[in-house]
């Protein structure tokens, strides 16, 4: 009688998970039960308007490259997409307006000094408390402290408020004030005990290709599917056996029975019991620990102290003659002292090719997040009028 592995969950993790369990024991049954009528979890495309929309990420790194091997693996080889070569740049808002980010600034420092001494986004106050980071002490001791307060710690106020907060807070959605060095950042702090100063750092790695990109995010080792993500989904469910995935099967409980036995309930009103000799939990944390309570409290408390921030992506295409900005680079942050709506922006049909019809612009703005999560309790409706005016108030 073969192993029968049961996966929880259909998202892009459960679905990389079968997958993977599928290569390395081909003789074993492996179910996925999915609570939803769909695969993908948030990761949907959906063609409208003449426009590849993206409900969650529009891609993913190439550095390390284990979404590409999955893509390979699953024959999506051929349809992998790389940003466009001339825009792997960003910007930051600064006064109302869009302003490039200084060539060479990633994330946390600068690997350059010339770009962040002329850029206008700094005062000459913040420039020079910018430059003392190489004489800042070093902090030594195991503990650990937030993003915010480390970068404030090097660089000064400034430098954090304008260009680190927003940077950061487009790649996590998340308060920087709680955002732990050690667990998101953890070679800067290596950076600032080896070298004494992130600037000295930076500089030294200078001619690697982490360190020549243009300011802000690296885009070119950015990488997407001609198709959308939704068809990294849709060849992940058919890479797996007939009959091994099924969806709207919410599973209510989880117990084991010995012998690394399991039984799990699935359905609501009419109920069914699937055994399993093993078990991979690819929920959210919240559910995952639900399903845990009543085999490993312990467990279940762990998972439902991890907390949980969401932003929404709302999708807007104009005419290219309705958008007055450039448009220059891939897209733009917000810092908060900007006091605007949204965390930042993407110029989706500009950043891959293929993504809106000619004489059109797709955008993708980003709304909510740790800082604004009460924007996320408006209608669907509501949140794409918003996007539309901070677009309006902004590029139009």
């Amino acid at each position: 009688m073969s192993t029968r592995i049961v996966v929880i969950g259909g998202g892009i993790s459960g679905l990389s998970a079968a997958h993977h369990l599928r290569e390395l024991t081909p003789d074993a049954e492996i179910l996925l039960l999915e609570a939803r009528e769909h695969l993908g979890g948030v990761l949907q495309t959906r063609q409208q308007d003449g426009a590849l929309m993206e409900a969650a990420a529009d891609g993913f790194l190439t550095d390390p490259d284990h979404a590409v091997r999955l893509c390979r693996r699953i024959g999506l080889g051929d349809e992998l997409i790389g940003t466009d070569p001339s825009r792997r740049h960003a910007a930051v808002v600064h006064r109302g307006r869009l302003h490039p980010i200084p060539p060479g600034f990633l994330v946390m420092a600068p690997s350059r000094i010339w770009p962040v001494l002329t850029t206008p986004i700094l005062s000459w106050r913040g420039k020079l408390r910018m430059a003392l980071e190489f004489f800042a002490p070093v902090r030594r001791d195991a503990g650990d402290e937030s993003l915010a307060g480390f970068v404030r710690r090097r660089f000064g106020r400034e430098v954090f408020d304008r260009l680190v907060q927003p940077l950061l807070g487009g790649i996590y959605a998340a308060d920087c004030e709680r955002l732990s060095l050690a667990a998101t950042m953890p070679r800067f702090r290596q950076m600032e005990r080896e070298h004494g100063s992130l600037i000295r750092a930076m500089r030294r790695r200078a001619r690697t290709d982490l360190t020549t990109a243009p300011g802000g995010a690296r885009y070119g080792q950015f990488a997407a599917l001609r198709d959308g993500m939704g068809s990294l989904i849709e060849a992940l469910g058919h890479s797996l056996p007939a009959g091994a995935v099924r969806t709207s099967a919410p599973v209510v409980a989880l117990r084991p029975l010995g012998d690394a036995q399991w039984t799990l309930t699935v359905g609501h009103a009419e109920q069914e019991q699937i055994s399993a000799d093993g078990v991979i939990l690819a929920t959210p944390a919240h559910h995952a620990a639900t399903l845990a309570s009543d085999f490993d409290p312990q467990l279940a408390e762990q998972l439902t102290a991890i907390p949980y921030n969401s932003c929404a992506v709302a999708s807007l295409v104009y005419r290219r003659e309705q958008i007055k900005d450039s448009l220059d680079g891939c897209g733009f942050v917000v810092p908060l002292m900007e006091q605007r709506l949204m965390l930042s922006g993407s110029f989706a049909s500009l950043k891959y090719t293929g993504r809106s019809t000619d004489g059109s612009v797709l955008l993708r703005i980003f709304l909510g997040g740790g800082c604004h999560a009460g924007l996320l309790r408006l209608p669907s409706d509501e949140l794409q009028e918003l996007a539309h005016r901070e677009v309006a108030a902004l590029l139009h």
